[in-house]
């Protein structure tokens, strides 16, 4: 996850090759992933369920946004060129479905432009189907189709109903199919289908296959704590609460020895937080919340939330003076979100359950 110097290979990548559309689509990702992280929009709790729809993301850069947007146009302008030279260049078809997938994510979890991120969605899969129509066993477009494929399935019926309509079509069951060949597979997106599948299973509650591919990622990638963070994620959602919460205190030891970097690892002592909260460990849940302000410059959402939470835990435990500590301090942070409202009421009248 070292975002920065990823980007600076794929910069020069890019300079090298500047009518590759792969190059530029690389360059494409890391800037996109690099955002989403900086937002807070990769903890993989919040897409468990539809919550995230009504989430509200931190703002992001505007000359991000603009490079972003810059490179979606270049790189859209260099596989357009290719398919009006050859309409059925299986690479230019490829790539344009990538870029139009990313440009997906970025409409949606960014500009939240869910009719755009749609749009661009659906163009991605055609794309990527019509690969496979001309070469079936080029198994990374099945990444874009699989995933496709589940989403429309997972809709409600009537919406289902209305997606036909458009000629929009689903299955689940193809949709994780094609996603477990990417991810038995070794090409590029083989990573990416095993981060998806693992979502997706979550949802399903699926969690010993979705923490074989969590396990598999972590031995790979041991510096990257989203992994085994996602395993205590999924040990808990499974209800093995012992084990999840070895792993949380796992992965915040780990990066306080400096196994993370500067990444967030303060993701563990949240999740630690809220799975000691369910078993009603007051005190236990308190202490694993106040661990978030120990971290580095930890992420301000999950700040925010673990200092309102801490603030929580202590008036349910009767200690009201160290429970308007932690309101002041949320207050202190962005005084216009969900939690500060929730420390104003609190503020005001003590938490109760």
């Amino acid at each position: 996850m070292d975002y920065d110097r990823a980007t600076q290979e794929f910069e020069k990548l890019v300079e090298k090759h500047p009518d590759d559309p792969f190059a530029v689509n690389h360059l494409l990702t890391v800037v996109l992933m690099h955002d989403l992280y900086d937002t807070g929009a990769m903890n993989t709790g919040d897409y468990a369920n539809d919550s995230f729809i009504g989430r509200t993301p931190r703002p992001t850069d505007q000359k991000i946004k603009d490079q972003i947007k810059d490179l979606v146009k270049r790189a859209l302008a260099l596989e357009e060129q290719q398919l009006k030279n050859n309409s059925n260049d299986i690479n230019a078809l490829y790539c344009r479905g990538v870029t139009r997938a990313q440009f997906a994510v970025y409409t949606g979890l960014v500009e939240r432009a869910w009719f755009s991120a749609l749009r661009n969605a659906v163009g991605a899969r055609h794309d990527h189907e019509r690969v496979l129509e001309l070469d079936p066993a080029y198994t990374d477009a099945k990444l874009v189709v699989g995933t496709h494929n589940y989403v429309v399935g997972n809709l409600p019926w009537s919406v289902k109903v209305a997606a036909a309509i458009a000629g929009l079509s689903g299955s689940k069951d193809k949709g994780l199919s094609y996603l477990r060949e990417v991810a038995k597979s070794d090409g590029e997106n083989s990573v990416d289908a095993k981060v998806v599948l693992t979502l997706f299973l979550r949802r399903e509650h699926h969690y010993d296959e979705a923490m074989g591919y969590m396990q598999d990622l972590t031995a790979k990638f041991p510096r990257n704590h989203l992994f085994l963070t996602e395993i205590a994620n999924l040990q808990r959602a499974s209800g093995d609460l012992p084990a999840a919460q070895a792993t949380y205190r796992r992965v915040w030891q780990n990066g306080r020895e400096g196994k993370y970097g500067t990444l967030h690892y303060e993701l563990a002592a949240w999740g630690l937080g809220e799975l000691l909260r369910t078993k009603k460990d007051l005190p236990g849940a308190a202490a694993a919340y106040e661990l978030v302000n120990q971290a580095p410059a930890p992420d301000p959402d999950i700040l925010q939330k673990a200092n309102l939470a801490a603030g929580e835990m202590y008036d349910l435990m009767q200690k009201r003076d160290l429970a308007m500590k932690r309101y002041e301090t949320v207050l202190a942070g962005n005084a216009n979100t969900g939690p500060a409202d929730q420390a104003r009421r609190y503020i005001r009248e003590a938490y109760r359950e």
